[in-house]
């Protein structure tokens, strides 16, 4: 059994900021705004709900630039960016998430079967201005996963892309092809024990300048690494890594608790402070 664990959400690169969380461990998850107008995702910039105020994803920005890598001058602001959809990835509510990434990312979840749990991370702030932490947010196990490659015939494509028809990235398909053709992309179907965190999102990071460095960088804590038992993934936190970890589902689900139980604020139950 295998936990993954995938660094997901809307920051500073995407959005121009990250997601709030409050002294109450309520706290807001943002999907990043999608890449392309062209998909079948109604949730939009403008539609998202903050959980921890009263106002929508679009009042946190003024302007993005859904392609920040490949197109630096593509821009949307005003009334577009109210309706610039988002890249729902993961999709708490239909349990899915997909990914492209090669930095250890598609070979780490390729390799999950039924049963494995993938977990999600993400950048959020104190409105205190307190330094910015990576937290677990939520979680699903896994029931199903497709992987679509470059060369994979058009038959087996369209088959992939209609099993995974609720993920961001069949979402944006258009006529039995991928966005990014080029890519290898992972689509993973899950089932409950899962979902978004309720509250008490798990801190995973610290903050510091670690010995030989210049400057401070966000590195996984040492408790964490040894209770999720991480062993691949590296400590630097800065680019958001893929971790794996060898440990159960049941022992990863008892050590974080249900998504709609976490309400002590303790970190992992009590069990890791």
């Amino acid at each position: 059994m295998t936990v993954v664990l995938a660094g997901v959400g809307a920051d500073s690169t995407n959005l121009g900021t990250l997601g709030s969380l409050t002294e109450d461990g309520c706290f807001d998850y943002i999907p990043i705004p999608e890449k392309t107008s062209q998909t079948s995702e109604p949730e939009t910039l403008g539609s998202w709900p903050l959980r921890t105020r009263d106002d929508v994803a679009a009042d946190l920005a003024t302007t993005i630039s859904p392609q920040p890598v490949a197109d630096g001058e593509m821009r949307v602001s005003g009334d577009e960016l109210a309706e610039w959809p988002l890249h729902r990835d993961p999709n708490f509510d239909a349990l899915t998430y997909g990914e492209h990434r090669t930095s250890g990312y598609v070979g780490r979840l390729r390799a999950l079967e039924p049963g494995d749990i993938v977990g999600f991370y993400a950048g959020l702030r104190r409105p205190d201005g307190d330094r910015a932490h990576r937290y677990l947010i939520g979680y699903f196990t896994v029931e199903e996963v497709g992987v679509l490659e470059p060369d994979t015939p058009a038959g087996r494509r369209r088959q992939i892309l209609e099993t995974h028809s609720e993920n961001a990235h069949a979402k944006r398909a258009r006529d039995g092809k991928a966005y990014l053709e080029d890519k290898t992309i992972v689509m993973i179907n899950g089932r409950e024990p899962g979902g978004l965190f309720d509250r008490n999102p798990v801190r995973l990071s610290d903050y510091y300048v670690k010995s030989g460095n210049e400057r401070a960088q966000y590195y996984l804590r040492e408790e964490v690494a040894d209770a999720f038992s991480v062993v691949a993934g590296g400590e630097n936190m800065m680019y958001k890594p893929a971790y794996r970890c060898s440990m159960s589902a049941d022992s990863f689900c008892d050590l974080v608790g249900l998504p709609g139980e976490r309400s002590s604020g303790e970190p992992f139950g009590g069990k890791l402070e």
